[in-house]
């Protein structure tokens, strides 16, 4: 395993006090707490807001952060603290008090609800100090980073953990964090990102997770199967001999990931897990996704995704590569809606987005940041409402996108020079079609009769508004099942047929599409 240089501690012991309550802008983008709310999972089972509508304070220091938890009416009142500079063993106590179960040498999150950790200013940064979940519910950490928290050697902190949870904990957001360490097992680290016994409702966006022997894992053994409803989106892998997670029992989601330099294995689903996987990424590694180091299989269902110089091993009595023919071997509906970028613009979306200190910057959906809102996060609704037929939102997708299923194909009435009918379905929103003028059509086709409810039209990247009026088109029969102008989501009532046409009649220009997909729901 390729490893760095160990990081340098560079420890400023700071005075144990808490801050007065923030009446002022934070001096930098990231330092709104208020900015964005929680996605995939962790938007379920009642939503998961932390610490908002309560008090909001400032802590320098590791036991400023128990003291501020301590200091609470009870242990479930909301509060917001945010943390500036380096937290480490040296400023780090255990601060008792009737709202608050804390320790020397860990960040504790133990029997409280109702939290938001998040760095502010120049950054937080939790070194050789994990920070620890357990019994607990309605927590969120943001921007920060922990690093080289060991299990072994000097000193120890949350069992080798950089972030972990145990013991029923429900709905968890961690968002635009820095997880690394130095090494693996040998060196004294655990796993990164940790969940076990009875961890439910949890979501890990917009982060960085590197230079370790072990990514995480959902359930320590194969008998902790009561784990799951964990979603993975936009997060950088890299780096890293497993554990991408590791999956035992229970159901994640993973999609728009970037996976570099994965050495051993990546995606484990085992021990009767269901894994959904979306439009990543994988680059440069080995056996990414499948049933590893066991007998007892998971599954997964696939769905956009690129293996970019991915090798594979050979199957055996306890090592089941999905590749290099990678299918799915099960179906996971998810309850929530979800924006997916293309997957050839993953690495490039992660690289601006994802990590500590990079603004809270998300995807658009179209393979474009942007920064947050300052909104405060309030709960979320777990389905979304169905616009009107023929309206047109930003693309949200969600299931199997059926322009990419075997079988499928595309035809139109013209194409221009350099352009191709087969670019709206090949998941590359670098490529597109156009039609030889100003309108044409552009069709998906299927052998069978297919179900279709929902369409999404995407301009490729850099270019928007090329597309004026159109109409939705029924091949089968003529019928129009939609109308309306420019791209983004169409939906109709479900229809069975086996040609569906998107006909451009008036644009600006030379219109373009760089995918069209098509859903049953």
């Amino acid at each position: 395993m390729r490893r760095p240089v160990a990081l340098r501690l560079h420890a400023a012991l700071a005075t144990a006090v808490v801050g007065i309550a923030v009446a002022v802008a934070l001096p930098s983008p990231q330092a709104s707490a208020a900015a964005g709310s929680a996605t995939g999972y962790a938007t379920q089972n009642g939503g998961t807001t932390g610490g908002a509508g309560g008090q909001t304070v400032r802590a320098t220091t590791g036991t400023a952060i128990h003291a501020a938890l301590c200091g609470r009416a009870s242990s479930s009142t909301p509060i917001t603290i945010e943390v500036t500079g380096t937290i480490n063993h040296g400023n780090t106590s255990k601060v008792s008090g009737s709202s608050c179960n804390t320790a020397d040498g860990v960040i504790e999150l133990k029997q409280i609800s109702n939290v938001t950790i998040i760095g502010v200013g120049s950054g937080a940064v939790f070194d050789q100090l994990g920070i620890h979940i357990r019994d607990s519910r309605n927590i969120i950490i943001r921007n920060v980073t922990v690093r080289n928290v060991k299990k072994s050697g000097s000193p120890t902190s949350n069992g080798g953990d950089a972030i972990g949870m145990e013991s029923s904990v429900r709905n968890v957001w961690v968002d635009h964090v820095t997880l690394e360490a130095s090494g693996g097992e040998s060196e004294g680290y655990d796993g990164l990102f940790d969940m076990k016994d009875d961890t439910q409702y949890v979501t890990l966006s917009y982060s960085i997770l590197r230079n370790s022997g072990r990514g995480g894992l959902i359930g320590s053994s194969e008998s902790d199967r009561g784990n799951g409803y964990i979603t993975f989106e936009h997060n950088l892998y890299e780096n890293i001999d497993s554990r991408t997670p590791l999956l035992r029992g229970g159901i994640a989601h993973m999609f728009n990931n970037h996976y570099n330099g994965l050495h051993e294995s990546g995606i484990n689903s085992r021990a009767g897990a269901r894994a959904k996987v979306d439009s990543n990424y994988f680059r440069n590694s080995k056996d990414v996704l499948g049933t590893f180091y066991t007998s007892e299989r998971g599954t997964w269902q696939v769905s956009g995704n690129i293996f970019d110089n991915v090798t594979w091993s050979s199957p055996g009595s306890d090592n089941y590569p999905a590749g290099p023919n990678v299918t799915s071997t099960t179906t996971v509906s998810v309850p929530y809606s979800y924006r997916l970028d293309a997957a050839s613009c993953v690495p490039d979306i992660v690289r601006q987005t994802a990590g500590a200190n990079t603004g809270l910057r998300v995807s658009d959906g179209n393979c474009t940041p942007q920064s947050p809102a300052p909104t405060t996060p309030g709960p979320t609704t777990p389905a979304p409402t169905t616009p009107p037929p023929g309206t047109t939102t930003p693309p949200p997708s969600g299931g199997t996108n059926l322009s990419l299923v075997s079988g499928a194909g595309a035809d139109g009435s013209s194409k221009a020079d350099g352009t191709s009918y087969g670019n709206v379905r090949d998941g590359n929103l670098s490529t597109y079609w156009s039609p030889s003028g100003s309108t044409g059509t552009v069709s998906i086709k299927w052998g069978s009769a297919t179900t279709v409810s929902r369409v999404v039209i995407r301009e490729p990247s850099g270019t928007s508004g090329s597309i004026g009026s159109w109409q939705l088109v029924n091949n089968d029969t003529g019928a129009v099942l939609a109308s309306g102008s420019g791209a983004g989501q169409i939906t109709f009532g479900a229809t069975s047929l086996k040609k569906i046409n998107f006909k451009i009649n008036s644009s600006s220009g030379t219109p373009r599409v760089g995918e069209f997909e098509t859903y049953a729901s």
